[in-house]
């Protein structure tokens, strides 16, 4: 993607940008946080983007593909081990200090797998926790190793509000990466939230134990049951009642300093999360739970007020494009930029089973508005990150998301040939054969 780092910044057209300048970045990213969880989170606002996923429902490659806007088998980390494998001269802190002169901060999580030790390179002020946890989480502090009591999310708060208040008046723009561990497993939330109300939920019939024939065997099988998935959606909801303090301490400060016309500020999950969907509770599947997430843009200076919708096919390789746009930085990725009109017909989910120890297996797909098509591969990532397996596809899959936005029932179980020509699945099978051969 895009220029390394050191090389001349070229030509570029330009997007909506705030006269005068560069605008000041925000980007704020979640943890597992699915939709149906903004009742939690008022206090976020802009333009929603109603079709957003993300590429692989896994927090390490996805936060690769949110840094560079290339899909998983392009950057390499196909697993939440091995970040070394990604190009940090291609990430957003890269481009964004060495090419257009920002300022570059991170406060919370990193990539999965990093070394506490090692500074998260192209950032110029850094607060990040390894391993992330709620509580008691060890953090390197520019440099300096310390164990912190307090609430993770809470001081991820104050460490936040601490850069943008020592930015105040300063000319050279800044861009401030905002990772609080919520709403991830173990969904904890902070004590004043503990036992906080939360509106009920009935499911959908995903969550029924019926229409599972189609579904590969580890999906049959799975035991997630209505109520396992009604308690974790209530402790997510309670955990993000943080995360929502968080972006109003942020929201009051830009606010305090007339910032709030010209900061881009982008609010996203890295991936979305099933409640007992076909009884599946977790992510790395390719149902909609686990690859839809939540996206907000507020950028009043570039077209993006609040109480907007968008319904473009969006995703998380989409990020980088954008936010490098609007600082007038050219891109090479597989996103494209939200600043610009257009839309896609399609897009490429996939994610890379790690050994024996994790169910099911590699799988890719391609989404569009109203469909979805799935192949299940013999494929999975040994310990030293080698792909093992002949690569035959063990199973398939195809929803009409217009009639079964829930992914009951698949197309092509016990279909005739002459629906698989309708539906063209030869036509689904080779886009997807990028995916396939990656790293073969």
């Amino acid at each position: 993607m895009g220029g390394l780092c050191g090389s001349a910044p070229q030509p570029v057209v330009a997007g909506r940008r705030r006269p005068g300048g560069r605008p000041n970045i925000v980007l704020l990213v979640t943890d597992d946080q699915p939709l149906g969880t903004e009742w939690a989170t008022p206090s976020i606002r802009g333009t929603t983007f109603t079709r957003a996923y993300a590429t692989t429902p896994l927090c390490g490659p996805s936060r690769a593909s949110i840094l560079t806007g290339r899909y998983a088998h392009n950057h390499g980390v196909l697993q939440n081990l091995w970040p070394q494998r990604l190009d940090m001269r291609s990430t957003l802190p890269c481009l964004l200090r060495e090419q257009g002169g920002y300022r570059t901060a991170i406060v919370g999580k990193y990539l999965n797998g990093w070394h506490l030790r090692d500074a998260p390179p192209y950032f110029d002020e850094y607060a990040v926790m390894h391993p992330p946890l709620y509580e008691h989480a060890r953090w390197n502090l520019n440099g300096t190793i310390v164990t912190q009591a307090a609430y993770t999310t809470s001081l991820i708060r104050q460490y936040a509000v601490d850069f943008l208040r020592r930015r105040r008046g300063d000319p050279r723009p800044w861009f401030l990466y905002v990772t609080p561990y919520a709403p991830h497993e173990p969904f904890w939330p902070e004590s004043a939230y503990a036992d906080l109300a939360v509106p009920p939920w009935d499911g959908n019939p995903a969550v029924a134990r019926t229409g599972r024939e189609g579904k590969p065997a580890y999906i049959r099988g799975a035991d997630g049951t209505p109520e396992h998935g009604r308690r974790i959606r209530a402790a997510q909801l309670r955990a993000l009642r943080s995360v929502d303090d968080l972006f109003r301490a942020l929201w009051n400060e830009l606010a305090a300093q007339d910032a709030l016309n010209d900061t881009l500020v982008m609010v996203v999950s890295d991936n979305g999360y099933c409640w007992a969907d076909h009884g599946w509770v977790g992510k790395n599947v390719p149902y909609a739970p686990s690859t839809r997430i939540p996206l907000t843009i507020h950028w009043p200076a570039g077209g993006f007020g609040p109480g907007r919708r968008d319904d473009r096919l969006v995703a998380t390789i989409d990020i980088a494009p954008t936010l490098l746009d609007a600082a007038g930085i050219p891109a090479e990725a597989d996103g494209r930029s939200l600043l610009r009109p257009g839309d896609r017909d399609d897009l490429l989910l996939e994610w890379w089973k790690h050994g024996g120890g994790q169910a099911g297996h590699s799988w890719a797909s391609v989404v569009g508005r109203d469909f979805q098509y799935i192949e299940h591969y013999d494929l999975r990532l040994n310990d030293d990150g080698r792909l093992e397996g002949d690569g035959a596809v063990v199973h398939r899959e195809y929803y009409d998301l217009r009639a079964d936005p829930h992914q009951v029932r698949n197309l092509l179980h016990g279909a005739a040939p002459d629906a698989w020509r309708r539906l063209g699945v030869d036509r689904l099978s080779a886009r997807l054969a990028p995916v396939r051969s990656a790293f073969r």
